[in-house]
């Protein structure tokens, strides 16, 4: 078995993994596999394996405290309980910087990205976890107080929901023309445009023969499995009108746009967390 970190290199691969992020949220090329080589190095000779599901651990823990964490390393929660999540929030209150860069990244102004083959943005949806996690590996990170959930404060971000949007609409209408139903294209309504928020929809667009596609667009300029943010209006309407209701997961919005999309309601497809309450008297 192999040997417990210890806090000096857990406290290195933190120190990397926020160089990292902090690279990825300006737009500057970086190498992570030169990254993981020089890192090694200090660490005692870690294999590439650890050093990647460290990497893999320290997103759990960023997306557990709403902050973005790096593309591509897919968060992984069975983490080393206290010693890595302290180091983490360490970091981060010693780390202002990156809580700046952070902050004007999800408040900026959105256009939508212009790219060559909108339908080659598709992709397969990611696997949906459902083996309970322990509550060991999900306990430390949630103990302690968040100031700012970052992600949730991507997600009111007008300008990026907006971009999204248009986005999925030209997605919907390029599907459609493909399928040589243009007159079907034409009809596609941005219905968050047209009837507001409250429809518990974004877009109404068509399948083939005519039916309803309801479309519900969450966008992100994060990576895929970021999380994202869903109203009890909209939940609603997913279970309601699972048969037609199609949710399209935008992420990598800054510059390389992608998509994935899922059928059916979304409690179907999503491992679903409480965020808030509604307390009254009556």
């Amino acid at each position: 078995m192999p040997d417990a970190w210890s806090e000096a290199e857990v406290s290195a691969i933190v120190e990397d993994y926020f160089s990292m992020l902090a690279l990825e949220l300006k737009g500057i090329p970086y190498n992570k596999a030169q990254h993981n080589r020089e890192l090694a190095q200090r660490l005692n000779n870690r294999s590439k394996g650890s050093i990647e599901m460290k990497h893999m651990n320290i997103s759990a823990i960023m997306h557990e405290l709403g902050m973005p964490a790096i593309s591509g390393y897919k968060p992984f929660s069975n983490y080393q309980k206290n010693l890595l999540p302290d180091a983490v929030l360490d970091r981060l209150a010693a780390n202002s910087d990156l809580t700046v860069i952070v902050r004007e990244d999800v408040n900026s102004i959105v256009q939508v990205p212009t790219v060559a083959d909108i339908l080659a943005r598709l992709e397969s949806p990611p696997e949906l976890k459902t083996a309970t996690k322990t509550k060991e590996a999900h306990e430390p990170a949630r103990t302690y107080k968040v100031r700012t959930n970052y992600l949730e404060l991507e997600a009111s971000n007008k300008s990026l929901g907006d971009a999204g949007e248009q986005f999925a609409l030209n997605f919907e209408r390029a599907l459609l023309i493909s399928q040589g139903k243009e007159s079907l294209a034409d009809k596609i309504e941005h219905v968050a445009q047209t009837e507001g928020d409250g429809a518990g929809f974004d877009i109404r667009s068509y399948e083939v023969d005519g039916s309803d596609r309801f479309i519900e667009v969450k966008t992100t300029k994060y990576g895929r499995y970021s999380p994202f943010f869903l109203s009890a209006n909209e939940l609603r309407f997913s279970e309601m009108n699972a048969k037609n209701y199609h949710l399209h997961r935008i992420f990598q919005f800054r510059d390389d746009p992608r998509l994935f999309s899922l059928s059916g309601s979304v409690e179907k497809n999503f491992n679903l967390s409480p965020t808030e309450y509604r307390a009254s008297l009556s």
